[in-house]
């Protein structure tokens, strides 16, 4: 029944010359068949995903496992891990896991990294299962060399039907989506016009050799369905998060140990940069001296460091700087470009993972921007990882 309903929704975007298939089987077209076998080979390996979460019946008191949400993921491995977008399983007591064959099993939670919007799985079997019994894992592709105009392919679990195929081309490259978890800035994102709707998130964009090239994340659109623009992360960027996740259990973060105030609110100030609010004790930015914003003893704000620079490159706001830290790794060394008081300096300051920084170090300045009000910023240094 899949195989069907693949066959005729890729009739409507073919013109190629048909060719016959075996005997007795529905004449199809080159494109028609290709779009076929992709199905057949890709569909076992995608998984339906329900998010559960734990309820207590307002009658018997009893707590039960009531579904919450749902969406798409796919197998990474051999050894049966599971990828797929964070939100997708944001708030999960436990998490059910669907194959093509409608076998369900329990999922555990190996790691996520709410930034990026990724999450690995891994099928808890019951000990029944013979070890043989392993789904195979779709191959991984490159998101490096993509061109708009390629034809794609996504397949997923949209308004809960199970393993449906859609096509489409893709529209656009480079692009940047906020994340819905934290609000960092998600790179380098692919655009497509390939259907995509809730419960589509987590699942593979395929390329036409059937190649992972991107998970399907989000759609723009007003009416919460598809409008012809959806966004997919891109192969890329998932690969070394997920590595990092399947070794540390975790993706190891590299932060300056800093809060900063919004971008809005520096505007507002008529700074071009980056307000440093505070730098946390025993952070990067804290060893190396960085000032932050304080109070005179008459109340009046006095203005932290200002982040203008790293590593010679501009820093004009936030995105800028998410941007640049995203290509560096912890134990990095870099040249943070401040200015101070009237003068600019450089400042070399080595990356920390951001895990090592104590969350209850940080202090936030309330600022007055003279617009009616205390306005008390909590901004987590870059999306809340306390830069």
């Amino acid at each position: 029944m899949l195989q069907i309903a693949a066959a005729t929704a890729a009739a409507v975007v073919s013109t190629a010359t048909t060719t016959t298939a075996a005997a007795g089987a529905t004449s199809l077209t080159q494109e028609e068949s290709r779009t076929v076998d992709i199905v057949k080979r890709s569909a076992p390996a995608v998984v339906f995903i329900t998010n559960l979460t734990a309820r207590r019946d307002a009658f018997t008191l009893d707590l039960r496992e009531t579904p919450q949400g749902a969406g798409s993921g796919f197998v990474w491995d051999d050894e049966g891990h599971i990828v797929t977008n964070f939100h997708v399983i944001r708030g999960a007591a436990d998490v059910q896991i669907t194959f093509e064959d409608q076998k369900v099993l329990r999922g555990k939670v190996i790691g996520y990294d709410e930034d990026r919007d990724i999450a690995v799985l891994k099928a808890e079997a019951p000990p029944t299962d013979v070890p043989e019994d392993v789904t195979p894992s779709l191959p991984k592709g490159t998101s490096r060399d993509l061109l708009v105009g390629q034809k794609v392919f996504a397949i997923g679990n949209p308004f809960g039907l199970d393993h449906t195929l859609t096509t489409g081309v893709i529209s656009g490259l480079g692009r940047e989506i906020l994340s819905g978890n934290t609000g960092r800035p998600i790179y380098d994102v692919i655009q497509t016009d390939a259907a995509i709707n809730p419960g589509n998130s987590g699942g593979p964009l395929l390329d036409s050799s059937g190649n992972v090239i991107g998970i399907n994340t989000a759609i723009y659109s007003g009416s919460g369905t598809s409008s012809g623009v959806g966004f997919a992360i891109p192969m890329d960027s998932i690969v070394p998060i997920v590595e990092q996740i399947l070794k540390y259990g975790r993706v190891t973060q590299p932060v300056l140990g800093i809060t900063f105030a919004p971008d809005q609110l520096v505007e507002q100030l008529g700074i071009e940069g980056i307000l440093i609010l505070n730098a946390i004790p025993g952070g990067p930015a804290w060893r190396a001296g960085v000032q932050p914003t304080t109070r005179d003893d008459f109340g009046r704000l006095v203005l932290g460091d200002i982040i203008v620079g790293l590593n010679g490159k501009a820093v004009k706001n936030s995105s800028d700087l998410y941007r640049l830290l995203n290509k560096l790794s912890v134990g990095d060394e870099v040249a943070l470009d401040v200015i101070r008081l009237q003068s600019k300096e450089s400042i070399n300051i080595t990356l920390q993972d951001s895990s090592s920084l104590s969350q209850s170090a940080i202090i936030t300045i309330p600022l007055d921007t003279g617009g009616g009000g205390d306005d008390d910023d909590d901004e987590g240094g870059e999306g809340g990882e306390d830069e």
